[in-house]
């Protein structure tokens, strides 16, 4: 892969010339004074295929069975649009449980603001 530097003034002298070197495949860093600032570079192509279905790339894809698209069954479908949303689950709980005080305060707020004391700044 090629790379050129050009500064910012010859880039905007011959734009479309250095749009068609990058379409090339050609990587072009532009400066601002000798200092790299940006890359034009050619996009890449979008992808045509579908992506294929895997958890990582060599293994075989998975395959969707015919029966995933078939409708649901009446009782399976009544469950998934009218059942909780949170089952409860058949665990234990603790009897005793110690609840945070951070959020509590014992401060009284007044609606004056405190004056600071005349010797002292911030």
């Amino acid at each position: 892969m090629v790379m050129i530097k050009v500064n910012v003034f010859e880039v905007k002298a011959k734009l479309s010339e250095y749009l068609d070197r990058a379409a090339a495949g050609e990587r072009i860093v532009i400066c601002r004074h000798n200092r790299p600032v940006a890359e034009l570079r050619p996009v890449e192509e979008a992808r045509t295929e579908p992506r294929p279905i895997g958890l990582l790339p060599g293994e075989s894809p998975f395959d969707v069975p015919p029966s995933f698209f078939e409708p649901m069954a009446p009782d399976e479908l009544d469950l998934w649009e009218n059942g909780e949303v949170y089952p409860e689950l058949d665990v234990p709980r603790p009897t005793s449980v110690r609840t945070s005080k951070v959020a509590e305060s014992k401060t009284r707020y007044s609606a004056r603001p405190r004056r600071r004391p005349a010797g002292r700044r911030s």
